[in-house]
């Protein structure tokens, strides 16, 4: 293991980057970019659909491509399975291009084989939250209507009612025969398909770059979910970006880009997350393997590592720090095969490059970055030299991406001044699904407004804070006004807020404060509950404060929750004060 650095990391070099990002983005350049006619950078070069992006990784043929325990897929082994999946949806099934298809499930390696069986059929993909409740999936399947659902067996029960009731095809992944009832005779295994032909041809259907290939679903600022539509173009660009991130990395340290073996990736992420979408387009790119996990487990990422050599980590920055305490304990035998350490799905904590580079010096390098389901995947990225210097920073955008730090009335701020980030580019969705009021709010003249609050320093980006109201949770995005509106619908609340108070391990942590109504016996409990039938666990609120006191307002009516946050951090630290005294007296 190196030692640290007695110094410190190297400094960062801006003229080596800057001709870094000149020698990949030049005419003729694997990078090159063009403006598109009234419209955003796009790369000139590389794929401009998934279709054309997934039909050049069946040249991998015999490389493993997912690994999950004892069940491998090769590259040539997943293709035949998407191809011949895609016929069947196409063929027997009958669907046309423009029709949606859910894919709901854990990060099964039949997840990516539904995912790309969809966009080789030239179907819109609709990658579900395998985490939500009956009721939220509810709400999702009314909203795009989709004619097919390839969903796991631990995700049937929350959909079937709705298959039933609209008469939808599904296919059912590890799950055991279908229960009778309305839909079953719906259902067909996965396992029953006839077994795949290596030899076959996907759908013979026309796929165009300005064609619909995803809908995945966010929240917004009323609480109820948007589907994002991006086109083929955009993802096809949101497949580019991490290559070029990958190809600038090397440079940085010396490396020609493409060199040397594929790289193995331990994938943490959700699959409809879009941060597994930036980690698996980089994998596939480069015909590396994803080792996969059934749930988070740490001292489970450390045998794996070493199991499968695995040289990419890819996970929520909580993770990362679990990973690294562990493995300081000896139980990692200091990740001998790991190579790089990128987190993603929430703001990393400063200190987790200094605590990486003190232990490993520069042999693991870090990267984090941002990205939103609006852009598709990660669009900024910060590494090497220049993240150990600035690790406050979530880095510098993609040649096809362009920043803009807005002011109130939309103008252009100066460098150091704090406004809203507002981003263009190829990998940008169109717009929210059937909600044009939602994406004229979002969109103005081709700029998405993030409703983060930024600056941009040399041509790098600092998230300051989050305009929107919204909690990270262990990378997950949980806005207040939902739960809020779910505890409202109690009969003994009168008033909640709720908001985010810090976790040393999940960064942030759903917090409510409550008003009950005169009479009401409804305890914390009990309102965990509530919500928990209503909306996904990561949702539930780990604390829920009561106040005999009405809530503060603005004169508009709006909850002041910088006058909450203050009063919650007290009552949660004289909470814990009192269970540790509870606990020295035991």
């Amino acid at each position: 293991m190196p030692s640290p650095d007695p110094v410190g990391p190297a400094p960062a070099d801006p003229g080596a980057t800057a001709r870094i990002e000149a020698s990949l983005t030049a005419p003729g350049a694997p990078f090159a970019v063009t403006r598109a006619e009234h419209g955003p950078l796009v790369y000139v070069d590389g794929p401009r659909t998934l279709r054309e992006f997934v039909e050049t990784t069946w040249a991998y043929g015999d490389r493993p491509f997912l690994i999950a325990g004892e069940r491998r897929y090769s590259y040539g082994e997943f293709f035949a399975a998407a191809s011949a999946l895609a016929c069947r949806i196409s063929g027997t099934y009958g669907l046309r291009p423009g029709d949606r298809a859910v894919v709901a499930m854990r990060n099964h390696p039949e997840w990516q084989i539904a995912f790309w069986a969809v966009q080789l059929a030239g179907l819109v993909a609709v990658p579900l939250n395998a985490w939500w409740t009956e009721e939220e999936f509810a709400y999702a399947l009314d909203d795009c209507e989709p004619r097919v659902l390839l969903v796991d067996g631990e995700r049937l029960p929350r959909v079937a009612g709705w298959a039933g009731r609209t008469g939808a095809r599904v296919v059912l992944f590890h799950g055991g025969p279908p229960a009778g009832g309305a839909g079953a005779a719906r259902v067909e295994r996965y396992e029953d398909l006839p077994a795949p032909d290596p030899l076959a041809a996907p759908p013979d259907v026309e796929v165009r770059p300005e064609d619909d290939a995803t809908i995945i679903y966010t929240s917004g600022t009323t609480g109820r979910p948007k589907g994002a539509v991006a086109t083929h173009l955009a993802q096809a660009g949101a497949a580019l970006n991490p290559r070029y991130h990958a190809a600038a990395s090397a440079l940085g340290r010396g490396v020609i880009p493409g060199q040397g073996p594929a790289p193995v990736t331990l994938m943490t992420f959700p699959f409809f997350h879009v941060a597994a979408f930036t980690g698996f387009y980089a994998s596939m790119a480069a015909g590396g393997s994803l080792v996969l996990m059934r749930k988070w487990d740490v001292y489970e990422a450390l045998r794996l590592i070493r199991e499968h050599g695995v040289t990419h980590y890819a996970g929520v920055p909580a993770t990362a720090l679990q990973l690294l305490a562990a493995a300081s304990e000896g139980a990692g035998e200091g990740l001998e095969s790991l190579a790089m350490l990128n987190t993603g799905g929430a703001a990393a904590p400063p200190d987790l490059v200094a605590r990486l580079t003190a232990r490993y010096g520069e042999r693991i390098e870090a990267r984090n970055g941002y990205g939103l389901t609006e852009t598709s995947g990660g669009v900024l990225a910060n590494f090497g030299a220049d993240y150990r210097a600035h690790p406050d920073s979530v880095g510098r955008p993609t040649p096809t991406t362009e920043v803009r730090i807005a002011g109130a009335q939309g103008e252009s701020l100066p460098d150091g001044e704090a406004g809203e980030l507002w981003l263009r580019g190829q990998a940008l969705v169109r717009g929210y699904w059937r909600d044009e009021e939602a994406t004229a709010a979002a969109f103005t003249g081709g700029w998405f407004r993030t409703g983060d609050l930024a600056v941009l320093r040399e041509g790098r980006i600092s998230i300051v804070d989050r305009i929107k109201d919204m909690v990270i949770r262990g990378g997950e995005n949980v806005y207040c006004i939902e739960v809020e509106a779910t505890l409202h619908d109690h009969p003994d609340v009168e008033d909640a807020a709720v908001l985010g108070v810090e976790h040393p391990v999940l960064g942030e942590e759903v917090a409510a404060v409550v008003r009950l109504r005169t009479g009401a016996a409804v305890t914390a409990d009990g309102l965990r509950e509530h919500v928990g039938r209503h909306l996904a666990a990561f949702k539930v609120p780990a604390h829920v404060l009561f106040t005999d006191e009405p809530l503060p307002r603005n004169a508009t009516g709006k909850i002041l929750k910088r006058e909450l946050r203050g009063t919650v951090h007290d009552r949660l630290a004289e909470q814990e004060q009192e269970q540790e005294q509870e606990q020295g007296q035991a």
